[in-house]
């Protein structure tokens, strides 16, 4: 269960964090990959490690809140693969602030590259998909996206991943008839490089020990089984599904 061999992976904010890591584990299970970031030397370090899997790889500098980049990348990906098979929505970033605070400017940056970005990443591919009646979309959006916090205050990251899960659902409801799931992941605590410096502090430490079952930060490859499952074949019948993985965080 759940072989990707023969299937083409693309998947934005690839050049590190959860984006690199799902890469990897997607080509484990045999996928080739396309792989799209603004920092095409990460990508390009990226490719020589996961050629190494035995897989093909195909690295695009791709800014995702860029239109005429996202088009480009789509079609140099229809040019070299042919098809497009699996989406993952994962590139973002956020500034935070809270509601009394946040200025336009940093509401709009951050709406425009956790949501509208999606949007315009699946308008590309999808139309992609619909020609050969296959897809698997897979948006990583957040807890944040379902729950409030008390930690920071980050009123538009909530409001952009909340935004991500309404319009997963949307577009597995409008594109079921060819044949093209959509699903949405929901991180919780993952420590990677953008989260490391603040994720390591003891006062949030303490908070997370305090608000997450499991008491633990998740571990690098934790959200990889879940993306797999979404994308693979077996899971077929699954759509407009929003999937935490928390440690527990949105259960209690």
């Amino acid at each position: 269960m759940f072989n990707l061999k023969g299937r083409v992976a693309v998947i934005t904010g690839a050049s590190s964090g959860l984006g690199r890591q799902m890469a990897e584990g997607f080509a484990k299970q045999g996928a080739d990959l396309v792989l799209l970031a603004r920092r095409i030397e990460r990508l390009e370090d990226a490719k020589k490690e996961l050629e190494a899997l035995g897989v093909k790889v195909l690295p695009i500098k791709c800014d995702v809140t860029n239109t005429e980049e996202i088009d480009h990348a789509a079609l140099i990906t229809e040019e070299f693969f042919g098809k497009v098979d699996i989406l993952v929505n994962c590139a973002g970033a956020s500034r935070d602030k809270g509601v009394l605070n946040m200025t336009d400017e940093e509401w709009d940056f951050t709406i425009a590259t956790d949501l509208t970005s999606v949007f315009k990443v699946t308008r590309a591919f999808a139309n992609i998909m619909k020609k050969n009646n296959y897809g698997r979309i897979i948006n990583i959006a957040s807890m944040y996206g379902l729950v409030g916090n008390t930690a920071m205050d980050t009123v538009a990251y909530h409001s952009s991943k909340g935004g991500v899960i309404n319009f997963t659902r949307a577009v597995a409801a409008e594109l079921a008839k060819y044949n093209i799931t959509c699903n949405a992941i929901c991180p919780g605590y993952f420590e990677t490089e953008l989260t490391r410096d603040v994720l390591n502090t003891a006062e949030f430490t303490a908070y997370m020990e305090g608000t997450v079952p499991m008491k633990r930060y998740g571990h690098a490859g934790e959200l990889n089984a879940g993306a797999i499952f979404l994308a693979s074949d077996e899971a077929s019948y699954v759509t407009g599904v929003i999937l935490p993985i928390d440690g527990g965080y949105t259960c209690v």
